[in-house]
């Protein structure tokens, strides 16, 4: 299956979802291109629409290659894989220096998308944890646990495009996991859309607020 863009990839994922309707749902999205496929399930679900703000430590000669994860709020979620950092002889400074910097940046992204708004209170309702695919799940495995110490009823992954294997490993994480698509040589994720644009924060920022518009006016 190759979707025509994001936002395609939503709406069929909103119909595998689609059973949730009735169950209080929180669609959490990880920008940037989890939002656009996230917005389209917080309308199909007629479900507020926020983001859980995750930022890749990369390996420092090859950036894109995840190394771990962290995410912001009272207690920041930091995830390392120590055995890959171990075998590529990383120094811990380097872990140390780059979680700082990259919580600065999801500092700055809280800023700019979400205007000062509070996180919405997820206790009670289905956190829907929302991206557009999954390559090694360092990212979304933090940004599950973070959502989950937030005390959801419970707590769902749903992703259009993911490897098997990294699939099962999140799926500990979660209660239910929903992936229409799951590739053994998975490649990368931008080989599944026919449009799989670098989202801008203004394209962010644009889609939060048309999913509060479109709540406001139920």
């Amino acid at each position: 299956m190759k979707y025509a863009d994001r936002a395609d990839a939503g709406r069929r994922l909103a119909d595998k979802l689609a059973h949730l309707k009735d169950r209080q749902p929180i669609i959490l999205a990880l920008p940037r291109g989890g939002v656009a496929v996230g917005f389209e399930i917080a309308r199909a679900l007629d479900a507020p629409l926020d983001v859980v703000l995750v930022r890749k430590i990369g390996v420092p000669w090859q950036p894109e290659l995840a190394l771990g994860a962290v995410t912001d709020g009272a207690h920041p979620e930091v995830f390392v894989d120590r055995d890959l950092a171990a075998s590529l002889d990383i120094p811990e400074d380097y872990i140390r220096k780059e979680t700082a910097g990259q919580l600065a940046e999801i500092e700055r992204r809280r800023k700019s998308y979400c205007e000062g708004r509070p996180a919405p209170e997820i206790g009670g309702h289905t956190a829907i944890v929302v991206d557009d695919g999954i390559a090694t799940g360092a990212t979304m495995r933090v940004a599950l646990l973070a959502v989950r110490r937030r005390n959801p009823a419970r707590l769902v992954l749903a992703v259009p495009v993911a490897p098997p294997d990294t699939l099962a490993s999140l799926g500990e994480e979660a209660d239910e996991t929903v992936c229409p698509e799951t590739p053994t040589g998975l490649g990368a994720i931008g080989f599944y859309y026919r449009d799989s644009h670098q989202m801008s924060d203004d394209e962010v920022t644009d889609l939060l607020a048309r999913a509060r518009s479109l709540r406001s006016s139920l």
